[in-house]
Order: structure tokens, then sequence, then C-alpha cells
């Protein structure tokens, strides 16, 4: 399969995205396709999800579908996407977790964001302007198949573990999404319970 043809297969491949320069202000629009064929730098958002587990904080993290047009089959944070054109960040995230998780999220908030660039084998690049976001998951995951082939939750320090001895099985942005999510597990875990709890007086 060609780059092209796994492009074609993707359920957003016609989604327009917003092109960005190094300091995320627009220059433009382009397509799925060309943004990722043409390795040209565009807006996208990652988020992770937390929950309280019996150990500790634990986090959701997505394999991609093997079908994906790059990285199939690898580990990732909980959701990856782009905003449309027109979209806002605050728009994007909850839609996009309801199609790829079919699942919303309480408390989310922006803790960072960052450029890279991979490049993969069959032609395509990813380079992107990432905005990552913090949350807590509302209800039972439900992933779509064809964006989702498994999810599990893991905790904190599994997680470091894993990403250590097997970086192979994760996607390229995942060790920065993840360096910069993983120190916050127990104070985004904090600061919802002290919420609940004020709003309970």
């Amino acid at each position: 399969m060609t780059a092209l043809d796994g492009l074609q297969l993707d359920p957003s491949r016609d989604d327009e995205l917003v092109l960005v320069d190094a300091l995320d202000r627009p220059l433009g629009m382009a397509s799925k396709a060309q943004a990722h064929l043409e390795g040209l730098l565009h807006r996208a958002f990652s988020v992770v999800l937390f929950r309280k587990g019996a150990q500790g904080p634990e986090m959701l993290i997505s394999q991609r579908a093997h079908g994906k047009y790059h990285s199939g089959g690898l580990w990732a944070n909980s959701c990856c996407s782009h905003p449309r054109a027109g979209e806002s960040l605050a728009d994007a995230v909850p839609r996009r977790l309801q199609e790829e998780l079919g699942c919303s999220a309480s408390d989310l908030r922006e803790v960072g964001a960052f450029v890279y660039r991979a490049e993969f084998a069959n032609g395509l690049a990813e380079y992107e302007y990432d905005h990552v976001f913090v949350g807590r998951l509302a209800g039972e995951p439900k992933p779509d198949p064809a964006e989702v082939e498994a999810v599990r939750w893991v905790g904190i320090d599994a997680l470091a573990v894993e990403l250590a001895e097997h970086p192979e099985e994760f996607c390229a942005w995942a060790f920065t999404v993840f360096s910069l999510t993983l120190p916050l597990a127990e104070s985004v875990l904090s600061e919802a319970e002290r919420r609940e709890s004020s709003n309970c007086v």
C-alpha cells in the first residue's frame, strides 16, 4: 500500500488542516494529504487522560489501528488529532475524543506545546505544532476500530519503564507528550478532587 492509499482510507482524510509557523501563527490551509505528503507544519493536539488506580495514577494509552496511514500498531497517548479549518482547540479536542474513543473528558486543560518532525518509511512526514491537553476520562471508552486498535490503562511508573525498555513500540511524538504529562498526573487528579469537594459543600 502506498502512502496515498493509506491516506485515502483514513476516516478524516477530507479535513482541511491549519498550516502554521514556528510560533503557531496561521499561514493558510492544506488538505490532510498535502500536509503529510509534503511535510508541512500544521496545528495538532494530543490528549492525555488520567484516572486514580489502586496503585496510584494511571494513564489511558491508545494503540493506533494497523490500517492508519502511518505508525499503525504503535502506542501513543489517549487521543491525537488536528483542529479543522475555523475550529478552535476547545471545540476540536472534545469532538475528537468522541470520534476516536467514543467518550468525553472532564477537567481538560492545555499544559504545553512543542514542535516535532518525523519521517516515515512510506514517504509521509508529520511536522506538527502539537498542543498537549490533560484531563480525566468521563465514562468508558468505546474506540472506533478504524482509528484505535486497543486501549489500556497503565500506571505512571510502569509506563516510564515501558518507554525506556521498548521505545520501538511507541509513536514518535509520544515521548515528548509523556515527558510533559507524566509528572502532572498527581496534580491533575488532586485538583479534580478538590474541585469536586468544593462543589459538594
